[in-house]
């Protein structure tokens, strides 16, 4: 069993990383959405400098440290972001909603696409933070689990609800109050990622696949069935098919999903774990069934009628990237006027309509179906009253649960 060290990525944690950065929900490849192909690597040394020197502990939340607030007089407001994870026009070359932005406040949006892999981007701006610097950047969007970690350190600042009444008032129900970050005193969502179950009509030929037990049960689909290699994604959809909460998952109820996702394996039930280069082996009919991410989905479909998914009786496993502001940051009245900004439904609808990702935004519905009408009645973009109530989030890990649950998970993978 490998031994934990607080101070230092486990060798379990490293590799999942590294198979995030590669093709996981971390990927690049996840926010181009099959818009664009994959590009950029990791910096020289990132993931390797950070593994080597060590994330720090987690302790208690510290609350962040602010620096004086220069936005009144420099109308400018630094926004780290993730590629092709904004709307673009057709030039490909402006990006509508922060040129609308700029245009009702007169900030402008110093906009970046820096954000390839949270792991190397922690590592990048880990070093100002420790030493109390400013990091240059006013806005970043993190997954959540990191957006935790920053949380637990003291690493980013408290937001001020009195600059953030859209955001107050639109933020759907599903997204208000995580077990990391209760009541959303410190992010807000920038979109919601969710795992489904999808399928190629003409390779199931007839079988039904209504939940995550059809993909580990049947046996007319051996050998024809894939899982997604990100740990949360995959023993999440399992644990809610076992009648288990990932919110509330134990040591025990852990060991029984990689159990059950173990014996599937070891019968050549399941093909194998994939990041997005499932979506190849989907529209190709080389894999039947698997367990998808909703973004790819909609895409997929976009460009194929055989492609289908169900969201399960059991529920879905449903993660967010998302907005935070770190300490020392120069502009922070600015980044949250920048905040609240996409929390108006016609901006949080401009934006649904390119990422086609999970809307955080109530109103956003009737917004967007002025812009695609389809895209507004799809509810792994606007998930419905009923969609929306069988979401269910992973729970916020310690660094030794985390170290343990992916040497876990990795020993099931192969990775």
């Amino acid at each position: 069993m490998e031994q934990y060290e607080p101070d230092r990525l486990s060798p379990a944690q490293t590799a999942a990383m590294r198979r995030s950065f590669r093709n996981g929900r971390a990927a690049l490849t996840r926010r181009s959405l099959l818009r664009a192909s994959a590009g950029g690597a990791l910096a020289a040394g990132g993931l390797g400098a950070l593994s080597a020197c060590g994330i720090p502990a987690a302790g208690r939340t510290q609350g962040g440290t602010s620096a004086e607030d220069r936005s009144a007089e420099e109308k400018t407001v630094n926004f780290s972001n993730w590629p092709v994870y904004i709307d673009v026009d057709e030039s490909g070359k402006q990006r509508p909603t922060l040129d609308t932005f700029t245009r009702q406040t007169g900030v402008k949006v110093e906009y970046t696409e820096d954000v390839n892999d949270n792991t190397e981007f922690f590592g990048k701006i880990k070093p100002q933070l420790a030493a109390g610097q400013d990091t240059g950047r006013d806005l970043i969007v993190l997954t959540d689990w990191l957006a935790a970690r920053m949380i637990r350190l003291g690493w980013v600042q408290k937001l001020d609800p009195a600059n953030l009444p859209h955001a107050f008032a639109n933020l759907s129900g599903q997204f208000r109050s995580p077990d990391w970050d209760p009541g959303r005193a410190y992010s807000y969502p920038w979109q919601g990622v969710s795992a489904v179950v999808a399928y190629n009509k003409k390779a199931l030929d007839g079988i039904e696949v209504k939940s995550v037990s059809d993909l580990l049960d049947n046996p007319k689909l051996k050998g024809r069935v894939s899982f997604l290699s990100e740990m949360r994604d995959s023993i999440g959809m399992t644990l809610l098919d076992m009648g288990k909460d990932p919110a509330k998952v134990t040591d025990d109820e852990y060991d029984a999903a990689i159990d059950r996702l173990q014996k599937a394996v070891d019968k050549g039930q399941i093909r194998r774990f994939t990041g997005n280069d499932y979506t190849s082996d989907l529209t190709k009919g080389d894999i039947a069934a698997c367990v998808a991410w909703g973004g790819d989905i909609v895409q997929l479909q976009a460009d194929s009628d055989d492609i289908g998914y169900v969201i399960p009786d059991a529920g879905f496993v449903t993660a967010t990237d998302n907005l935070l502001i770190p300490n020392k940051a120069r502009h922070k009245a600015n980044a949250e006027r920048l905040i609240d900004f996409y929390y108006q439904p016609p901006q949080a609808a401009r934006l649904s309509a390119y990422v086609a990702f999970v809307s955080p935004v109530d109103g956003a519905q009737e917004e967007l179906a002025k812009i695609d009408k389809s895209a507004a009645e799809n509810p792994l973009i606007i998930p419905t009253k009923d969609v929306a109530a069988r979401t269910h989030s992973f729970r916020a890990l310690s660094d030794k649960e985390e170290a343990a649950y992916e040497a876990k998970f990795a020993k099931l993978t192969g990775a």
